[in-house]
């Protein structure tokens, strides 16, 4: 079986690095809070050249917490893409807010611009553009809309660690970016952990108390805040995975170049890079108007693929009370694809799972 992650080939190349970090933090009997965390935030900081880093429990907290970092609540809209994973949306509904469903840009799959400026309106207070399978969403023009309508640019990058707008770091050109490190992702730690990142100052002190009970310092509550703190042990991982992290990601534009070279003249429709932007490739997503036979085929001849992501956050039952009309995010739910994509794929996989597709049709 062609496995559609390698994180047991990952945590080969990394296993005695991996053993020496973790067994500091056990020996050190700090695991909340200390050392690991803090330098993993300047780390990450420093990679993507922006101030603020704050460590928190999850890409999906991370939404949630720049979005009450903002004052952004109950009354208020949030512009959002429908094609994405739903917790980027739940965190709208999470802080009391309406999510505004834009659709998608048929060649990148992000949030199309054209379709946000006419959701905007009284009530708009952010756009949450994702960054999706790991390309960059089209930046110059949302924060120009954003500027332009008064409104907070919440970038989230839970897919895209690494990626580039035109020389920038994802996360860093809005207001506030949001990363997961959920183990699957390009930068993935061994359970749940996320990150906020921001160039304000006033903000990042407030999510750093939010992340901790509101505390300004220990048993001193400043405001209702939550539990959701990056462990010692994920800092931990996810500073001796962040050193490979450049080197993986090449790894994945080398993979991704090979798909393209193989899979180019077949009848699939097969994603593009602009000159303009560096593409993280988290995911290499292909779309087929006869996706699920190509699916079932490929499982049968020991291919794992998934897609990413079958059903729009619309449409999911948990939004049965929303009316839209997406008719782009909808189509391209029903043809993509995603295919085996990550640091460590073989040469001859990739050209077997290129092999198998043009047997196929």
């Amino acid at each position: 079986m062609i496995q559609f992650i390698g994180l047991r080939d990952e945590h080969g190349k990394i296993q005695k690095e991996i053993d020496t970090a973790i067994k500091k933090v056990i020996d050190s009997q700090y695991f909340i809070l200390g050392e690991e965390g803090e330098k993993f935030e300047k780390e990450f900081a420093e990679y993507l050249d922006i101030k603020n880093v704050i460590g928190v429990g999850s890409g999906s907290d991370a939404i949630f917490l720049a979005l009450l970092s903002l004052g952004i609540g109950p009354g208020d809209e949030v512009i959002v893409p429908s094609h994405t994973f739903v917790s980027s949306v739940d965190a709208v509904r999470h802080c009391g807010a309406r999510p505004v469903f834009c659709d998608i840009d048929e060649n990148t799959f992000c949030i199309d611009p054209k379709d946000i400026q006419g959701k905007i309106s009284e009530k708009t207070k952010a756009i949450i553009p994702v960054h999706l399978y790991g390309y960059p969403a089209e930046m110059g023009q949302i924060m120009d809309i954003a500027k332009d309508s008064g409104i907070f640019v919440i970038e989230d990058a839970c897919q895209a660690h690494g990626a580039e707008y035109k020389g920038k770091k994802v996360g860093t050109i809005g207001d506030i970016g949001c990363f997961s490190f959920y183990p699957a992702k390009n930068l993935g730690a061994y359970g749940d952990g996320g990150a906020v990142v921001t160039n304000n100052d006033e903000i990042a002190e407030k999510i750093s108390k939010l992340r901790n009970y509101g505390q300004s310092k220990k048993y001193y509550s400043d405001f209702i805040g939550y539990n959701s703190r990056l462990d010692e042990l994920q800092a931990a991982v996810l500073r001796v995975k962040l050193s490979h992290l450049d080197e993986w990601n090449e790894n994945r534009s080398k993979a991704a170049g090979s798909y393209g070279q193989l899979l180019d003249g077949s009848s699939l429709i097969i994603p593009k890079e602009a000159d303009d932007i560096f593409h993280a490739w988290h995911l290499y997503v292909i779309r087929h108007p006869k996706r699920d036979e190509l699916q079932e085929y490929l499982n049968e001849n020991g291919i794992e693929t998934l897609i990413h992501y079958p059903v729009p956050v619309h449409m999911q039952k948990s939004y049965s009370d929303f009316d839209v009309d997406l008719p782009l995010t909808e189509k391209i739910s029903q043809e993509i694809l995603s295919l085996p994509m990550h640091p460590f794929l073989r040469d001859e996989e990739i050209e077997t799972v290129c092999r198998k597709i043009k047997e196929w049709k």
